[in-house]
């Protein structure tokens, strides 16, 4: 059973996104919060999944040698897949405007990536997720991004804001994938893990 699986670690997860924190929390995870500043560059050629994945690992490179014996660590990465391009967070207002026109009345990715160590082993898992938007105004799309912390979100947006209830007409796939974290994947790893 999922909640026994992880009792005799101590969680650490190294991870900014509230979004994160509020899924592991629903999931009654007892986590610690490590920060951390990384560089998220990566080779240009990787595509998808190898963005996010390689994202994933790089963040846990420097923590995963101190772990100790009952220590677990969760990094992860998310990025917004379009037009055969990622779409990662804007670096300014105007910036992030022109993001969500390039997504309305059009479809895109969510891919999130997960890794898992432990000072034994680590694995990783990504999961992809298709959002399908509405045509949006372009008040709509300024005032959403005078209004909420855009500058946070791969793609500039996150589904659970004013944008989301707006734009979005359907989704293909796991919903807590497009907030940053595919948890029925995440557990469902975890159970097949030998902790």
């Amino acid at each position: 059973m999922f909640f026994k699986k992880l009792e005799k670690y101590n969680v650490l997860l190294a991870s900014g996104s509230k979004r994160r924190h509020e899924l592991l929390n629903g999931l009654n995870i007892d986590f610690k919060l490590i920060s951390q500043e990384i560089d998220e560059s990566y080779p240009k050629e990787l595509m998808k999944h190898e963005i996010t994945d390689y994202l994933a690992i790089k963040k846990s490179d420097h923590l995963k040698k101190f772990l100790k014996q009952n220590e677990l660590l969760i990094t992860a990465d998310t990025i917004v897949w379009f037009n055969s391009c990622p779409l990662e967070k804007p670096k300014n207002k105007n910036e992030a405007i022109k993001m969500i026109k390039l997504l309305r009345n059009n479809s895109h990715e969510v891919i999130s990536s997960v890794c898992i160590s432990t000072n034994k082993i680590q694995k990783i898992i990504s999961e992809t997720t298709k959002v399908y938007f509405n045509e949006l105004s372009d008040d709509d799309i300024t005032y959403y991004t005078s209004n909420y912390d855009v500058l946070d979100r791969a793609g500039s947006y996150g589904i659970q804001d004013y944008i989301g209830h707006l734009g979005v007409s359907k989704i293909e796939g796991c919903y807590n994938n497009v907030l940053g974290f595919p948890t029925s994947l995440f557990c469902k790893t975890i159970n097949k893990m030998k902790l």
